[in-house]
């Protein structure tokens, strides 16, 4: 299913639509806390991490349990990324399966049998918060500092999945900045639970050298956060002069490769878009289009792996 983020879900002021569908929030925390009941413990063969959000969206699940693997690949054996198949997520699922030994199943119970018939001894969920049937070893959350937790509201008055309250659940936060961290919610998260690891990240361009700052570009992209790829962009002095924006997981035609290709050619501009958007892209159409590769950088690294390795 392809979906659009309401706009009103990031506001800082409570709106007239958020007011209206704040009273449906009580389903919201109903079927947390029927899904909350059968919270069973994974199999104690395998270490599990689970990395997710409690904001629709956006905030760099994906990029950081590739970003886990390939830290935790480095002195363990039988490292492996879960990752419960949406047919809507193909871009992600691609994603993974194109850099780090990835498991992909219908189920989140079968994906665990599976890793552990093939003797795999750490497995890193990908979006795994949205299993509440399930006990993870170690449970992270991912947040975008641009938007943090929005309006403050649950679905559908706002995109939270969760009361910001959940935090007293986890194990660590990872913060995603464009810039320099952000004092002001580090110390929100702090109040809610004290004892919380919190990792600042940020996005570090790979390719830069395939781009040239005399260029003018135009971007597009399919996305939870989009705001977030243009200010990595921006605050690298690229100058874009112009923007195409489609829903998360956007599935592209031909029509739209047309219309980007056509707007190119009038400003006069290179086209770049994101990997994850990049991988859907016709192969005929791949010379048109840069792809920016980045890499998740996280702040002060050596003492995440020392907490993981603490608890495996």
């Amino acid at each position: 299913m392809i979906f659009k983020k309401p706009l009103f879900w990031d506001s800082k002021k409570q709106g007239i639509f958020s007011t209206i569908l704040f009273p449906f929030t009580i389903l919201t925390n109903i079927n947390n806390f029927l899904l909350s009941i059968s919270n069973k413990k994974i199999n104690d063969k395998i270490f599990s991490i689970c990395v997710g959000n409690i904001y629709v969206g956006g905030t760099g699940k994906t990029p950081l349990a590739i970003k886990l693997y390939q830290i935790l690949n480095k002195n363990h054996k039988g490292v492996v990324v879960g990752k419960k198949f949406y047919s809507s997520h193909n871009d992600e699922i691609n994603l993974l399966k194109k850099k780090v030994n990835t498991l992909i199943k219908n189920k989140r119970s079968l994906i665990i049998q599976e890793a552990i018939k093939k003797n795999k001894k750490i497995i890193i969920f990908d979006d795994g918060l949205q299993d509440k049937a399930l006990k993870y070893d170690l449970n992270f959350v991912c947040f975008d500092t641009l938007n943090w937790i929005g309006n403050g509201n649950l679905i559908p008055a706002g995109p939270l999945r969760e009361k910001i309250n959940s935090l007293k659940k986890f194990d660590a936060v990872f913060l995603k900045n464009i810039s320099k961290p952000n004092n002001k919610i580090i110390k929100i998260i702090k109040k809610i639970n004290p004892k919380i690891k919190i990792f600042n990240t940020r996005y570090k361009i790979l390719n830069f050298n395939n781009f040239s700052l005399k260029d003018k570009y135009l971007i597009f992209s399919g996305i939870g956060n989009p705001d977030s790829f243009f200010e990595i962009l921006k605050i690298n002095k690229f100058l874009i002069k112009d923007q195409f924006i489609f829903p998360d997981h956007y599935s592209y035609t031909e029509k739209d490769f047309s219309n980007i290709i056509e707007r190119s050619k009038k400003l006069n501009t290179k086209i770049i878009t994101t990997e994850k958007d990049f991988i859907k892209i016709p192969k005929r159409y791949q010379k048109k289009i840069k792809c920016l590769k980045v890499d998740l950088d996280i702040n002060n690294q050596k003492k995440l792996i020392n907490f993981i390795n603490e608890k495996i």
